[in-house]
């Protein structure tokens, strides 16, 4: 694809970089292709795409993204940047290194697609630091603050529900209870929004403690009616009596465990305290790979041209934001600020349907 260069001068000219962070998506190609498509077509601005998130301004590894290198990228899945979980800012030269690359490059501003941790990042270096960068809101577990929706989730939340629905008829078939393992660290959308459209007996997300007895007991209750089969959703960041399931025990550059493990804990209960046969399914990565749906292309591209136009205009610290169907500007700050969980009012929404147990 090409190695980093410095642009000729020109005075009517911008350069605008562009790197996607933190895990993958469906929809991060949709937002760079709006983004080149847009800046080419109507700006006449260079875009050039840094490679491996932040590792990419940290080291200088870039290439010239065009209407060609581009072209076909808008239903594939992942990033065509690649990405990682780079942290500048735990390196003690990180953001001198940045500042250095940029005005090797020519880069007049960043745009950058990530989630809690890589708008995190862009936001410590426009705020702290004074670098120019736009932000465009990604994450499967749709809990980035400051917008109703980040693209991604809507993928997410389908391949969810197709699970689901292949588990029913397993299930069924065999009266067992079937325990399926999502993705959402802090907040249970995916489990919540899958566990409804897939109509899930149980849903068990971060938002609210797992009490293992009321689970089994609603289990209990939908044999006593006649039901032999069960389906729950558990959230992998859903919070037993010690605290999530971590796996090996180390961190990335964020402080982030690596989570997994807590469906098969709670399946392994689930049959030792009821008696019923219990399987569990870890849907993983899944989740994050394979075409966007059409919703989430949308939404994407919707981003990225409202962040290319951001960029044009200077407004640097912001992020493109959906609100009330519409897409709006909010600063990179207020996204960042808290996570968007799952309310009381969206739970109630799932409890009067299936009559989720509630821990006392």
């Amino acid at each position: 694809m090409g190695k980093s260069y410095v642009r000729p001068y020109d005075a009517g000219h911008m350069r605008i970089g562009v790197l996607t962070g933190g895990g993958d998506c469906p929809g991060l190609n949709a937002v760079i292709r709006a983004i080149v498509r847009k800046s080419t077509l109507h700006y006449g601005h260079d875009v050039i795409g840094f490679r491996d998130g932040w590792r990419g301004p940290l080291e200088g590894e870039a290439f010239a993204l065009t209407l060609d290198s581009t072209r076909g990228i808008l239903p594939r899945g992942g990033t065509i940047l690649r990405s990682s979980r780079t942290n500048p800012f735990k390196r003690e030269d990180g953001v001198d290194r940045i500042r250095a690359n940029f005005e090797r490059l020519g880069v007049d501003g960043l745009i950058a697609i990530g989630g809690e941790d890589t708008l995190g990042v862009a936001n410590r270096l426009h705020g702290e630091h004074g670098i120019p960068l736009v932000g465009v809101p990604k994450t499967i577990d749709n809990d980035l603050g400051g917008t109703e929706m980040t693209f991604g989730f809507d993928t997410a939340v389908q391949v969810a529900t197709d699970a689901i629905d292949r588990l029913h008829t397993t299930a069924e078939s065999h009266n067992r209870v079937l325990v399926l393992e999502v993705m959402g660290r802090h907040a249970g959308w995916i489990a919540l929004h899958s566990g409804i459209a897939g109509g899930a007996d149980v849903i068990l997300i971060p938002e609210r403690p797992v009490d293992l007895d009321h689970v089994c007991e609603a289990i209990r209750a939908r044999h006593r009616r006649g039901s032999f089969f069960s389906i729950v959703v558990v959230a992998e960041g859903a919070v037993l009596d010690d605290g999530p399931e971590a796996i090996g025990g180390q961190t990335d550059e964020f402080g982030h465990a690596r989570l997994g493990g807590v469906g098969d804990r709670i399946g392994r209960e689930i049959e030792r305290r009821t008696g019923y046969e219990t399987r569990t399914t870890v849907l993983g990565h899944i989740q994050r790979g394979g075409t966007p749906t059409a919703f989430d292309r949308v939404l994407a591209t919707r981003f990225g041209v409202a962040a290319i136009d951001a960029a044009e205009q200077r407004l640097w610290g912001t992020m493109p934001a959906l609100r009330g169907g519409r897409i709006e500007l909010v600063a990179l700050s207020e996204a960042v600020a808290s996570l968007r969980t799952v309310s009381e009012d969206d739970y109630d929404v799932a409890d009067s349907m299936i009559g989720l147990p509630r821990a006392e």
